[in-house]
Parts: structure tokens; C-alpha cells; sequence
């Protein structure tokens, strides 16, 4: 899947702001990764990536520069490692208390068959993979979107996001991620597309599902108490 506007947004954000950077890794069924380290990020704004829905929840604790960075490191590792995982495109971003999140994308035609919210054999495979990842950070919570295309109508789209959205998340469970882990599980059905639904490409781009790990308020207090590594 190409993200676009996510990288046209990225090219825009890092050449105005001096200190941050925004990197995207695409890996493909041949397990290549393709892309950049990044360090500390505030790149893209979250509510930009995922259509004015902003992830994760402003913490009453001021995390300062210091912390910002420790868990920035922290997340460009879990971004890393997760470029490794076959069929997904990994970004790092910007949660809603300005610090950086990992987007890991995978196209709808790699998880599902058409208008079905059933894992596949090669599906379970890469989510076995990532929910490796997410165990390993485990401070890091998770948020889960389910998206369609806008072929067919509201009844038929918005609950099949949803169920696409809750099968990638049992499936994770069911592998040991943890369910307090897993803080937000929605479908968006076709209202939040990042590509041209006039077109073939832009139609597969907007059949996705979206998973999100973001800074925990274990984590923010690790960081701003000094004992995240």
C-alpha cells in the first residue's frame, strides 16, 4: 500500500520544524524493509494520519524534553522492529500529548477476502509477528481502526470495519497481547480515506486496518521519573 498524502504530509511538517523528522517503512511479502531511522519524532500529527481522530489521551503530568526524548527513542525502536513484520508499512507520529506513536498499517486484501472479516493463513502469520513486537513493548498501548473503501453503502461498510478492526484484535489476544494493552478497538467505515476513492489504487489504500502504539501513562511516568531505558 502507498500512503501518499501521509508521506506528502511528512516531506511538509519535517522541512518546518527543525527538530523533527517522520520516517515510513513499507515491508513486503518478501520481508524487505524500505526506509529510515528516525530519532526523537513529533512529524505527523496523528489527527492528520487518522482523520481528526486523535489517539490516545492528554495525561494530566507535564512530560518534559528530557522524558520526550527517551520515549521517542523508545518508540523508533518499536518502529524498527516492526518494519520487519511482512505486508505492513510502518510510521512513526505524534499521539495527542505530542509525543511518538507507531502506525502499522496493513491493507485490507492482505488480512481479509473480499467483504470478509476472517483472518487468513498469511494474515495470523505477519499479526503473529507483530503481536511479538507488542508484547515486547508492552508499555506501549494500542489502538485498533478498521477502514473500507467507499464501494457499498454505510450499512455494509461501517460494520465490517468494525468487525475487521475486533478480528485483528481477538487474534492478538488470543496470542497473548494483553487485553488492558488493547485501549480502543473502532471502525470508521469509508469517513476517513487517506487516497482517492475514484481510483483503483486509491480504493485499495482506503481498505485498511490501522494499529497504533502509543506512549501508556506507565510509560510517561517511567520516563519522567528516569527509570525508562
Amino acid at each position: 500500500m502507498k500512503c501518499n498524502c501521509v508521506k506528502s504530509l511528512c516531506v511538509v511538517l519535517c522541512s518546518v520544524l527543525m527538530f523533527s523528522s517522520c520516517s515510513t517503512w513499507s515491508n513486503t511479502a518478501k520481508g524487505t524493509a524500505i526506509g529510515t531511522a528516525a530519532g526523537a519524532v513529533l512529524g505527523v500529527l496523528i489527527g492528520e494520519v487518522a482523520g481528526n481522530k486523535t489517539v490516545g489521551t492528554a495525561v494530566g503530568a507535564v512530560v518534559g524534553a528530557g522524558a520526550g526524548a527517551i520515549i521517542g527513542n523508545r518508540m523508533d525502536k518499536a518502529a524498527e522492529a516492526a518494519s520487519q513484520v511482512k505486508n505492513a508499512t510502518v510510521q512513526t507520529v505524534t499521539d495527542a500529548n505530542n509525543l511518538t506513536a507507531v502506525k502499522v498499517t496493513f491493507d485490507s486484501g492482505v488480512l481479509f477476502a473480499t467483504n470478509k472479516y476472517d483472518l487468513n493463513a498469511a494474515a495470523k502469520a505477519n499479526l503473529a509477528d507483530l503481536a511479538k513486537i507488542l508484547q515486547e513493548y508492552y508499555d506501549a498501548d494500542v489502538a485498533i481502526y478498521g477502514h473500507t473503501d467507499s464501494t457499498g453503502n454505510d450499512a455494509i461498510n461501517n460494520p465490517l470495519s468494525v468487525n475487521r478492526a475486533n478480528a485483528v484484535a481477538d487474534y492478538l489476544m488470543s496470542l497473548g497481547v494483553s487485553v488492558n494493552q488493547i485501549k480502543s478497538v473502532e471502525g470508521f467505515g469509508s469517513t476517513q480515506p487517506v487516497a482517492d476513492n475514484n481510483t483503483k489504487e486509491g480504493r485499495s489504500a482506503n481498505r485498511r486496518v490501522e494499529i497504533y502504539m502509543y506512549a501508556s501513562q506507565q510509560m510517561i511516568d517511567a520516563a519522567n521519573s528516569g527509570q525508562l531505558k
